[in-house]
């Protein structure tokens, strides 16, 4: 799902001929279109849709929306990865965590010998030699 999130303009530049800003949605930064809100300044609030700044918002209702989508973990729906996402939706922990496998017992793995190097492979032996 995609939403319409309020962010704060941090500092606003030209890319390409085009206006952009970088904007921060509750501690995620983004870049994002101004062509619309041609007039926003730095420290304004807008709501993005889609990387496009759409519409100013005042200060007070872009915190409240943005701890409302925070509480609700909307905030990581619509800003974490994706691939995370799918392996928590299918039940599966992240693969590529920063910390290696907390449990040291590997005989406890639901698919014995995952997450392990694959044995080496022994020479082949030519038939009648022992």
């Amino acid at each position: 799902m995609c939403l319409a999130v309020p962010g704060r303009v941090l500092d606003i530049g030209e890319k390409d001929g085009t206006r952009m800003a970088t904007v921060d949605f509750g501690g995620v930064q983004k870049e994002v279109c101004l062509e619309y809100l041609p007039d926003l300044q730095v420290g304004e609030y807008a709501i993005v849709h889609v990387g496009f700044a759409l519409q100013r918002l005042d200060e007070e209702s872009a915190k409240q929306t943005l701890e409302l989508f925070a509480q609700l973990g909307m905030l990581q729906e619509e800003f974490g990865d994706p691939w995370e996402q799918a392996a928590a939706a299918g039940g599966d922990p992240w693969p590529f965590a920063d910390d290696p496998d907390p449990d040291p017992d590997p005989d406890s793995d639901p698919v014995p010998g995952a997450g392990r190097p694959a044995p080496a492979l022994a020479a082949p032996q030519e038939e009648g030699r022992p």
